[in-house]
């Protein structure tokens, strides 16, 4: 929890910055610079053996405690310059289920021909993510951020630091680019998955035309008809693969969130979301119907984060 002092920088910072926009440059004027805990007491050494060398008039020892003073000015400039100039090109971030990790990725630009070492990403107290930048080169820094809650978590802040090169400084800057990371109900229960709704879609087919709906590719196995192999793409150099299909007739099921009685809302939305995972592994169709939101029976990654984006948000005023 942060502390009222914290508060009051950070509503400053925010005056003093206003939101973000991508892409972003950090300019001068955005960075700040502290020595760390390891730079005071290197501090209070240099200080210490200054205080003894003028004591005692030991001119050797003061021309190391004047050496060891511009290796501190030094290692202030360099972790300044290690941020100046970079380049935040975007950031977004990746769902996850409750109690999972999400994702907040942030693209980072090096235009200079300078290497950049040690950034570090971090955001609502989750462990910073680290990474080093060649020169004119980009990186996508990706920052697991912990999520108790299904729901919307906000993100209103990220920063991006650095401590190169000895440790002795952190020099900082926060960037004020609300994001929203969804948090899918955790999928769990064993209410027994529903009956199919109904007869496969359309008209029956031939059974040699069932297995007519693209699903991907595979490796490729023994006993593969030769007619599945991808010869397209092992052409280009691809390794050996398989077409995949699916039968575009299969059955169809309903989820339901009123049918699930015994549950509190809780409990039925991670029943439900056990149910899609389960069922979209499957390859199987599948609708969901909650109190103000109804999904038509469909399959495949889009209609999954549909589904799973629908029970994240159920009870929310969020769109």
């Amino acid at each position: 929890m942060p502390t009222l002092f914290q508060r009051k920088m950070a509503a400053w910072i925010l005056r003093r910055q206003g939101i973000d926009r991508f892409p972003l440059e950090l300019r001068r004027r955005r960075l700040y610079i502290l020595p760390t805990r390891a730079g005071l007491g290197f501090g209070v050494v240099v200080l210490g053996m200054l205080v003894a060398a003028l004591n005692y008039g030991n001119s050797i020892a003061l021309l190391l405690t004047c050496l060891l003073g511009g290796f501190v000015l030094v290692a202030m400039h360099q972790a300044h310059r290690n941020l100046a100039g970079l380049e935040l090109a975007s950031a977004t971030t990746t769902p996850a289920f409750a109690g999972e990790r999400g994702g907040l990725s942030v693209r980072v630009v090096n235009d200079s021909p300078l290497a950049r070492y040690r950034l570090e990403i971090d955001a609502l107290g989750a462990p910073p993510a680290t990474a080093d930048l060649a020169p004119q080169s980009s990186h996508e820094i990706r920052l697991e951020v912990p999520v108790p809650r299904r729901g919307l978590m906000r993100i209103d802040r990220f920063r991006i630091s650095t401590t190169h090169p000895f440790g002795l400084f952190r020099a900082w800057s926060w960037v004020h680019a609300p994001l929203t990371l969804v948090v899918f109900p955790r999928p769990r229960g064993a209410r027994p998955v529903p009956p199919h709704a109904g007869g496969p879609r359309g008209q029956a087919r031939a059974a040699g035309a069932e297995r007519d709906e693209w699903v991907g590719l595979r490796a490729f196995r023994d006993g593969d008809s030769p007619r599945q192999v991808a010869w397209k793409a092992y052409a280009r150099g691809a390794p050996l693969l398989t077409k995949e299909y699916a039968a575009s007739g299969s059955q169809q099921r309903c989820f339901e969130f009123d049918r699930l009685e015994g549950l509190d809302t809780e409990q039925r939305l991670e029943q439900l979301a056990r149910w899609v995972v389960d069922a979209e592994a499957r390859g199987e169709s599948y609708g969901l119907v909650l109190s103000a939101t109804r999904l038509p029976p469909e399959h495949g990654p889009e209609h999954r984060r549909r589904a799973l984006t629908a029970l994240a948000l159920h009870g929310s005023a969020s769109p």
